[in-house]
């Protein structure tokens, strides 16, 4: 047997890493282009919108976004900056720390949403609903995403 022989599993996580790339360097392109964010940005906003009281333990925030702790921080200072998102001491415990969306967070957000709504629909066009619904369960199984932490 040739040891290079590529099973499905491995060909399907190939072809998924090819399409993460093409609909991250879309997303970017266009959310940049529109609103001054990359779609990273944009789902950090997302999550933290949807977040209860529109915050999260940074550690929290680093699960959503598959990053390290210290890559979530790396993200967040620039939105900081532009009033994007703040950070929230946590008043019973001086050693947690929070980020929050703000006001002018939620306001871009709102719009960036329409945007990504039509990008993804446009991306995954061809892509029977049926099968879309199969394979977004399927990759929420291998993120280990439930629903508590989408």
């Amino acid at each position: 047997m040739d040891d290079t022989t590529i099973n499905p599993s491995l060909e399907f996580t190939f072809r998924l890493a090819r399409a993460q790339a093409a609909l991250v360097r879309r997303l970017d392109q266009v959310l940049g282009g529109y609103h001054g964010i990359s779609f990273s940005d944009f789902m950090l906003l997302h999550h933290l919108h949807r977040a209860p009281g529109g915050r999260l333990r940074r550690v929290d925030l680093a699960e959503r976004q598959g990053l390290t702790a210290s890559g979530v921080t790396r993200t967040l200072l620039p939105l900081e900056k532009i009033g994007l998102v703040e950070r929230q001491q946590d008043p019973r415990d001086a050693r947690v720390a929070y980020a929050a969306i703000t006001d002018t967070g939620r306001e871009l957000l709102t719009n960036a949403v329409t945007v990504a709504n039509q990008i993804s629909k446009d991306l995954l066009r061809n892509c029977p609903a049926a099968q879309l619904d199969d394979l977004s369960n399927a990759l929420a199984l291998i993120a280990g995403i439930n629903a508590s932490n989408a």
